[in-house]
């Protein structure tokens, strides 16, 4: 009889089973495996004993991440130490995945199985638990339907994708194993298409497919001449510049002349031509798509190119799949790596398998003798292996490694021909691993500059877009006071251009505005004013009575200024309302009094 605790991960958290007390040979039966799609049947045999959630798709991806690397999350710590039974009792706990339950066991040390009973509950080779707990979770979970549960893992999966797919621009071996894979079809392309060329204007010029060899040669050849019958000494310059010798250019001018070729139409030879130039075309594309390669393989596995060459340590990347997989193959796989056929043909046929894959278009096969093709290129293999490792995860690519390992081939070379004795491969270490320091710290101070460069236009670009907003802020607001001190202005004007109403009666804005004039008279001069005029307006007699407290200022002025500000205060208080006719007797009189005593003021 076997108590067994089962660890199921959900997209939506942590299920705890507990598997009631049954035979281990019993859950193999069929009728146990039919049993396991009826709810209530499964329920005898499997119950939920914990189950924590996730609290955000950020949490569940951060255990999904962990699960799969072999780490205890601190969720998952948490549900096991509190609903699994004392460590002292036998507890065992059946996990899916052997990383986690290896983690598990050496961290928190519950006694983990991922094989015997687990074997058939859990691994999709005998699904009969697994595929219950999987159809009836969301009955086992309150609250869980099977929509919600659907769309929990949809979304985790996406999350979980984008992370993985999370790369550095700059280091896409993709871009390498498209380019490359183009380039070999623009190749086949370019020379099927250049055949076709030499076969169609064979019959006008049969002559010229023997002097030239080159296809796009050729072509751009084809397109000058035309009409053989018209190529004469005027087109020889072109020629020497299109083939690059004068021989030649004049062995196509001799053999125009002298050619047994057929007469070609007109409209024949516009077809021609038109297709000689798409050809040329294809090929200049071609070589800018080499340029292209030759600044991706230098960014990407610039150890690997120094090495080996651009084309075949492309082609190594793009028939391994990506870099980081070339970097995890032996060497013995990198030498035949290309050569599959070969090799599965031999240990079928029980023959003498393939010495070199790919690696046989470098330079240094070539170079070897018969006898040594098979030791330098398993060298070259075991090099090529050390260069990918070295680009695969070096912080930053350098080149130093491969033309150290590319020099140490070429030792090694010479050894096989000469019996020079090489040197050591840690000596050479060395003296890469100082050169590569110091190339990594150029690298670095120059992106640090290039940083700072970026830094500083942002920091101007910015600095320009706030001022410019400054500048926009700070004269709306002036152009609205403006807009606002001009009708006050107004205003002001026409209060004392106002007509009386038609009952004889002003406004109260008028009556304080009008007896601001006479707050400039002094007390002196009131006093000496006709009896007639001061009984002219009912407000005079209630000055008269402030006039005590200013007698003893000798200035006039500063006697005139004190009586405004209490005539203000007068004025506020009082509100006086005087009819038409009177107001304008007492404003004349105010009138000469003010004139007569800017006079004295002048005398004093």
């Amino acid at each position: 009889m076997v108590l067994l605790h089962v660890l199921f991960e959900h997209a939506v958290g942590y299920a705890l089973l507990a598997l009631k007390e049954v035979e281990e040979i019993s859950l193999l039966q069929p009728q146990v495996e039919e049993s396991v799609l009826n709810l209530g049947k499964f329920h005898n045999v499997v119950r939920l004993v914990a189950f924590c959630p996730f609290s955000s798709s950020q949490v569940a991806l951060e255990n999904a991440n962990a699960v799969s690397e072999g780490v205890v999350h601190e969720d998952l710590r948490l549900l096991l130490e509190t609903y699994l039974p004392s460590k002292k009792k036998k507890v065992l706990l059946g996990v899916g995945d052997p990383k986690i339950g290896a983690a598990i066991q050496e961290e928190l040390g519950y006694n983990c199985q991922t094989g015997g009973v687990i074997a058939e509950i859990l691994p999709c080779a005998c699904p009969a638990l697994l595929l219950g707990v999987r159809l009836h979770f969301h009955n086992l979970v309150k609250g869980l339907t099977d929509l919600s549960a659907c769309k929990a893992q949809l979304g985790l999966g996406h999350s979980y994708s984008r992370a993985k797919v999370k790369f550095n621009v700059n280091r896409v071996d993709n871009m390498i194993i498209q380019s490359i894979s183009l380039l070999d079809q623009l190749d086949k392309d370019i020379n099927t298409f250049s055949m076709r060329v030499r076969e169609w204007y064979g019959y006008h010029f049969p002559e010229l497919v023997k002097i030239i060899n080159d296809n796009a040669t050729y072509c751009r050849l084809a397109q000058v001449i035309g009409n053989r019958r018209e190529l004469n000494e005027e087109k020889l310059e072109k020629l020497e510049e299109l083939t690059m010798d004068g021989a030649k250019a004049k062995a196509i001018l001799d053999a125009s002349r002298s050619s047994m070729g057929m007469d070609i139409s007109a409209i024949d030879l516009i077809n021609i031509e038109s297709f000689s130039s798409r050809v040329v075309s294809l090929s200049e594309y071609r070589q800018s798509l080499h340029t292209y390669l030759r600044s991706k393989m230098s960014q990407v596995a610039p150890s690997l190119s120094a090495l080996i060459g651009e084309a075949v340590g492309a082609r190594l990347i793009a028939h391994a799949g990506s870099l980081t997989n070339l970097a995890k193959y032996p060497a013995s796989t990198v030498q035949i790596l290309g050569a599959e056929k070969a090799l599965f043909r031999a240990l079928k046929t029980r023959g003498n398998t393939p010495k070199y894959g790919l690696i046989f278009h470098s330079t240094f096969i070539g170079r070897a003798a018969a006898k040594n093709k098979g030791r330098i290129s398993r060298y070259l293999a075991n090099k090529c292996s050390i260069a990918s490792r070295i680009d695969c995860f070096s912080e930053v690519p350098t080149s130093v490694f491969g033309e150290k390992l590319r020099e140490q081939v070429e030792e090694r070379l010479s050894f096989y021909e000469t019996g020079e004795i090489p040197r050591k491969n840690l000596d050479v270490m060395k003296e890469a691993v100082v050169e590569a320091e110091e190339a990594a710290a150029e690298i670095t101070r120059k992106l640090e500059k290039q940083e700072k460069k970026r830094l500083k236009k942002e920091k101007k670009r910015l600095a320009a877009l706030a001022l410019a907003s400054s500048e926009n802020s700070s004269s709306t607001p002036e152009e609205c006071e403006e807009a606002s001190e001009k009708p006050k202005k107004k205003k002001k004007k026409q209060k004392p251009q106002e007509v009386p109403q038609e009952n004889g009666m002003e406004d109260p804005s008028t009556s304080f505005s009008r007896p601001k004039k006479k707050k400039s008279f002094s007390k002196e001069e009131l006093m000496s004013s006709d009896p007639e005029e001061t009984t002219g307006s009912p407000s005079l007699p209630k000055r008269k009575k402030s006039s005590p407290k200013e007698e003893t200022v000798n200035n006039p002025e500063e006697a005139g200024n004190r009586s405004v500000s209490k005539k203000k205060r007068k004025f506020s208080k009082e509100e006086p309302v005087s009819s038409g006719p009177e107001e304008a007797t007492t404003s004349k009189s105010s009138s000469k009094k003010k004139k007569k005593f800017r006079k004295e003021a002048q005398e004093d």
